[in-house]
């Protein structure tokens, strides 16, 4: 998912990953509390397959009318368990989806402040080797035991599906070698925002040094 287009000056652009479950959203929450400008790749995924898309057509020519809800959206439960078991599949929702987040993340980012510091939260960073678009990667991490909890417990999911999506993500070692900047989510939210406080100053110190004097 090619999601950043040419660097402009001043402007930082930052590569948000972390594996399911790793607590990335609330990071990128905070992140937006201190004045980050967010492109969410898995917000915009949804967009490009909304009702009426060529997008959704698009996937439906792909994975056959069974993929769509009874109100004619995306069920996107229904093809997650088809692709997520399957990488050929995945492979191909991809290079459906990819292009077009890539093509509305480079407009969103085009309309931001020349000197922003510029979130782009793309799950999979890694997996898409992606990392070279950005002037530097955070990874939000987490134990693996740690996701398996959060998304059984707070997302409901059977542990055979969270080991799954898990299992489909790049390796906790993959992500962390990616990394400019690891933030530590394994800690109470108070610590979080601590440390995400820390990681905005070195962001807008970043952006400062690559401005135009």
């Amino acid at each position: 998912m090619s999601v950043a287009g040419p660097k402009l000056l001043g402007m930082l652009k930052v590569g948000l990953t972390g594996g399911i479950g790793a607590g990335k959203s609330e990071v990128s929450r905070l992140l937006v509390e201190h004045g980050g400008v967010l492109i969410d790749a898995d917000r915009i995924a949804r967009e490009v397959v909304a009702p009426g898309t060529p997008g959704l057509a698009a996937v439906v020519e792909a994975f056959g009318p069974d993929v769509l809800a009874a109100d004619g959206s995306l069920d996107r439960p229904r093809l997650g368990s088809i692709v997520f078991a399957d990488p050929e599949k995945l492979a191909v929702l991809n290079s459906v989806v990819h292009p077009l987040v890539g093509a509305r993340s480079r407009e969103l980012e085009s309309s931001a402040a020349a000197d922003a510091v510029v979130v782009h939260d793309v799950p999979l960073l890694a997996e898409n080797g992606l990392a070279p678009l950005y002037d530097l990667v955070v990874v939000v991490d987490a134990a693996p035991e740690t996701q398996l909890d959060r998304l059984t417990r707070l997302r409901g999911m059977t542990e055979e599906d969270a080991r799954a999506r898990m299992a489909a993500q790049a390796t906790r070692e993959k992500r962390l070698e990616i990394a400019d900047i690891v933030i530590d989510n394994d800690v109470p939210l108070d610590v979080l925002r601590r440390r995400v406080a820390e990681v905005w100053a070195e962001l807008v110190r970043r952006a400062r040094e690559s401005a135009p004097s």
